[in-house]
């Protein structure tokens, strides 16, 4: 994968309505993480008027922490996601710290928080984390197997390493998560062993698939992994060995 085009822009609004939460908080646009499954990649190509490969661009929200700031003295209490269509703490992170500062602007304000993402880089930010009065941290686990996160999330850091983190967080009294969707090849067993004792509960959710998607899946030869039967069976293993470990779950699909 090429380096991103990277755009350093201000932004006219950060704090953004969700459909899932409340709100959401997107320091970036775009994605170097580079999912092959993300949803996000044909409707920010539009709207942000890219036209290089989705995890081949990024504009950088110079102003969102102190646009946060001016936003939050007009919002109504709710839940804030970081975020909805990036990852907040992909690469470009470590030089621009963005999410960082954005959650240092709610240290002492009454909005929850939920981080989702993929990366370790999450464990910088633990000292401000635990200073939020109402947090949930988060990782995407879809796979127990190396080998097939690696294909799908290309930039994102290994399986195990996303589990230390989690177990490193749940130990340091953070409210842990793990959202298992798309939910992709590999031992849903071993998955639910991965996550024993690391998360208070998981997510388990499946994606529709666009064309490009199921091209990609045939290229590998893995065509049944799209299948209906495959998701029905592979959540409801994981969901079983989730359970028996006295993990809490939902299935969202």
């Amino acid at each position: 994968m090429s380096p991103p085009v990277v755009r350093e822009i201000e932004a006219k609004s950060i704090l953004n309505a969700s459909k899932i939460h409340d709100y959401c908080v997107n320091p970036y646009t775009g994605c170097e993480v580079g999912c092959v499954y993300c949803y996000a990649a044909l409707f920010m190509r539009r709207y942000s008027g890219h036209t290089e490969p989705w995890g081949e661009f990024v504009d950088v929200k110079v102003n969102a922490p102190t646009l946060l700031a001016k936003q939050l003295v007009k919002a109504k209490q709710g839940t804030i996601w970081f975020a909805s269509v990036c990852d907040p703490y992909q690469p470009l992170e470590e030089r621009y710290g963005l999410t960082r500062r954005s959650l240092e602007v709610l240290i002492g304000r009454d909005f929850p928080v939920e981080i989702q993402t993929k990366s370790a880089r999450v464990r910088r930010d633990l000292d401000i984390i635990r200073r939020l009065s109402d947090v949930e941290v988060g990782f995407t686990i879809a796979t127990d197997d190396e080998t097939i996160a690696g294909m799908f999330e290309p930039k994102a850091s290994p399986v195990e390493e996303r589990v230390e983190v989690l177990r490193e967080f749940k130990s340091a009294g953070v409210t842990t998560f793990a959202f298992a969707g798309p939910l992709l090849p590999g031992n849903p067993e071993r998955l639910a062993a991965f996550l024993a004792g690391a998360v208070d509960r998981v997510l388990i959710d499946r994606m529709n698939y666009v064309p490009a998607v199921k091209a990609f899946y045939a290229r590998r030869g893995l065509l049944d992994a799209l299948s209906d039967t495959f998701f029905r069976t592979q959540s409801a293993r994981l969901a079983k060995s989730l359970r028996a470990r006295g993990i809490c779950v939902e299935t969202v699909f």
